[in-house]
């Protein structure tokens, strides 16, 4: 069995690249924690805030260097909302959720939670 360089995540609704409606490629560089946290905190965003509504592409750049390339990397990691448009590029660990989420274009600061 030939083991996968890049892993696709989500629930059994979003697992084809055609039924959802976020395609999103989170780029890592192996196991460092940097890496770890990012896969980690994404997963959980968008299981809370996109289930059923995702694909997500987990590209290991020491696995697949001519991905990375292709993509033009300036940092790492780095996640990339390749739909809905536009397209928006994310570096860090995404631990903060707002900005991730303002990212995704899922709220906009209007509409963010106010501090009282």
């Amino acid at each position: 069995m030939k083991k996968r360089n890049s892993q696709p995540y989500g629930d059994d609704t979003s697992t084809e690249k055609n039924d959802a409606n976020y395609f999103l490629r989170l780029f890592i560089t192996g196991a460092n924690p940097n890496s770890i946290r990012a896969v980690s905190n994404l997963k959980q965003i968008c299981e809370e805030h996109l289930k059923g509504n995702y694909f997500l592409e987990i590209i290991d750049v020491y696995q697949q260097p001519d991905v990375a390339q292709k993509e033009q990397l300036v940092a790492l990691p780095l996640l990339i909302k390749k739909l809905p448009l536009p397209e928006r590029r994310l570096i860090g660990d995404l631990s903060d959720t707002e900005k991730v989420l303002k990212g995704l274009g899922l709220y906009t600061s209007e509409e963010q939670p106010s501090d009282i």
